[in-house]
């Protein structure tokens, strides 16, 4: 696994707490652009960025800093997905959102969230128990955006996006973005399973290009990996939603 430099300093429930709250965050901002005014979102604005720094500053001041940069890292990474895939529409309050907990960073302690926003993106070691939560709930948001789809066209546009995001993991993370891919892949069998969502018309024919155009596009060796990887997983879970067998 992962030798993951944050660890140290960002502990991995506060790793996993931060992604969970860029996902929040997110669709907070995302709602508020789409039904607010912008006079009516700015309050609305101040008091989530004024959330995420109270939360950023419950911590050391070494981690707070850390924190607030994996929160930047996160919404950036979900501002950039929704826009690929969906056009920059909706995402004023994502802007604005990013603006006010910039502002909100002590001058002293900028130059040092600079450094781990670096260091989260360009070390995939760096911060791993976030990237894969952020990731699990991102590709999972675009999947349900593709499998709620009414034509096939749209559904279409959506799957090429979650798809090409989830290849690319493979070149910005050599050693372990194989995972990353293997725990959504898992994710989304197990909403399928649980939810039932997905099991018939576009929402069924869409996830199964899906996982056949990923396994074809695929190295072989991380295919194998993941492919294993995943239903080892959905198997895991499966057993344990039985119960302990008599």
């Amino acid at each position: 696994m992962p030798q993951d430099s944050l660890l140290s300093v960002v502990p991995r429930d506060a790793q996993q707490q931060a992604a969970r709250l860029v996902q929040e965050a997110f669709a907070a901002a995302f709602r508020l652009s789409v039904e607010a005014s912008a006079e009516q979102r700015q309050p609305a604005l101040q008091k989530l960025s004024g959330h995420l720094l109270a939360w950023s500053n419950m911590a050391t001041r070494e981690e707070g800093v850390a924190r607030r940069a994996l929160l930047l890292t996160g919404l950036d990474q979900w501002g950039l997905a929704f826009s690929q895939a969906f056009g920059p529409g909706g995402l004023d309050g994502l802007s604005e959102l990013v603006g006010l907990l910039r502002d909100g960073i002590d001058i002293s302690e900028e130059a040092a969230c600079q450094r781990w926003f670096e260091e989260v993106q360009s070390q995939e070691d760096t911060a791993f128990d976030f990237k894969v939560l952020l990731r699990r709930e991102l590709h999972l948001a675009l999947w349900h955006a593709m499998v709620a789809s009414e034509e096939r066209e749209e559904a279409d546009v959506v799957l090429r996006h979650l798809g090409g995001m989830m290849l690319a993991l493979v070149e910005q993370m050599p050693q372990h973005g194989w995972r990353l891919i293997a725990d959504a892949l898992a994710s989304i069998q197990m909403r399928c399973l649980s939810q039932g969502i997905a099991l018939e018309g576009i929402g069924q024919e869409a996830t199964q290009t899906l996982f056949a155009s990923l396994a074809a596009a695929l190295p072989e060796a991380e295919r194998e990996r993941i492919m294993q990887q995943s239903s080892e997983a959905v198997r895991a879970w499966q057993a344990a939603r039985r119960g302990p067998q008599h």
